[in-house]
């Protein structure tokens, strides 16, 4: 695990509102705006032209590329990488000048979600998940899956490393780094 380096960074063109939280080594890019009442954890990046609502919480090492909204009820857990432009939604029934209970989405950690891609509310993606550019994520997608298209449907299985995984017999090795895992329905864990 990398250690933190000290103080966080802000852009002199970004906004952090007085109050939020953000963790030492991150750096906050032009155009950025973190609102008071967001985690945003440390040796984070938040690209340009990015948006952290109060409530939203990011972990450690997250990286939002530019033009990423992180809403309120949206909590991305560590090592998690976010693609330009990527979407999130909180509410399932928007209407204007009327606030629904928000519904919480969740990242787990490793997760990666692709340019343009939207996640809509009240999803859970797997640990390192990989949810492919452009997709539209409408439900639950299990750890390590490679999911893809509209909707987002699993397609394969992917090492922490991001490389593709071949199951023979319920059982696989990652050719790039030997990392071993075993499957058991939709079901992919590491193998001890």
């Amino acid at each position: 695990m990398k250690k933190t380096r000290g103080k966080p960074f802000f852009h002199p063109q970004s906004l952090v509102d007085r109050g939020a939280r953000v963790g030492g080594g991150t750096r906050v890019w032009a155009f950025a705006h973190v609102m008071a009442g967001a985690v945003v954890g440390a040796d984070g990046n938040v690209g340009d032209h990015s948006f952290v609502e109060s409530g939203a919480r990011l972990g450690d090492r997250v990286t939002l590329k530019n033009g990423v909204s992180v809403w309120d009820g949206v909590t991305v857990e560590d090592d998690v990488f976010i693609g330009p432009n990527a979407a999130f939604t909180n509410d399932p029934r928007p209407v204007s000048r009327r606030q629904n209970p928000f519904v919480p989405t969740l990242l787990k950690k490793g997760a990666c979600v692709g340019a343009n891609a939207t996640v809509v509310c009240g999803v859970t993606v797997g640990r390192y998940a990989f949810v492919g550019a452009g997709a539209v994520v409408t439900r639950d997608l299990p750890d390590h899956s490679l999911a893809y298209g509209n909707p987002a449907r699993v397609q394969g299985y992917a090492c922490e490393c991001r490389a593709a995984l071949v199951f023979r017999s319920g059982r696989a090795a990652c050719r790039a780094c030997g990392l071993r895992f075993r499957k058991t329905g939709a079901s992919v864990r590491r193998a001890s």
